[in-house]
């Protein structure tokens, strides 16, 4: 089930615009990486939960790319763009061969049950 999204008819036409362009950099930022790396973790500092994925994922031998924006403090306006193109309201964000899997404990579910060995093999043949 899609979820929902406010469309246009009900946006007025003078800020159409201010939505589209919105934090647009950061996004665009993070779909440049999710093309070209097969697993990108998306985080910022002081947040336990990027360090526990990025430690599940050296610990199953998985090479990933991060990224990492800002702070509790810094740059949240930034990582709300990421949310709202997303949908997913938390860090870290995970991306396998090009699909959102989840945060931390969703990844390490997908290396429990070998799912993301799965996956990564998939997008290889």
């Amino acid at each position: 089930m899609p979820r929902p999204l406010l469309d246009d008819a009900h946006t007025h036409p003078a800020i159409r615009n201010a939505i589209a362009t919105h934090q647009q950099a950061i996004v665009r930022e993070v779909q440049a990486a999710v093309a070209a790396h097969a697993v990108v973790v998306v985080g910022m500092g002081m947040n336990p939960f990027p360090k526990k994925a990025r430690k599940a994922l050296d610990a199953a031998g998985v090479a990933h790319h991060d990224l990492d924006y800002g702070n509790y403090f810094s740059q949240w306006r930034e990582r709300n763009a990421l949310k709202m193109w997303t949908g997913w309201p938390t860090l870290p964000m995970v991306f396998v061969c090009g699909t959102l899997v989840g945060g931390a404990n969703d990844l390490n579910k997908l290396i429990a049950n070998g799912e993301l060995k799965v996956m990564l093999t998939t997008a290889r043949t």
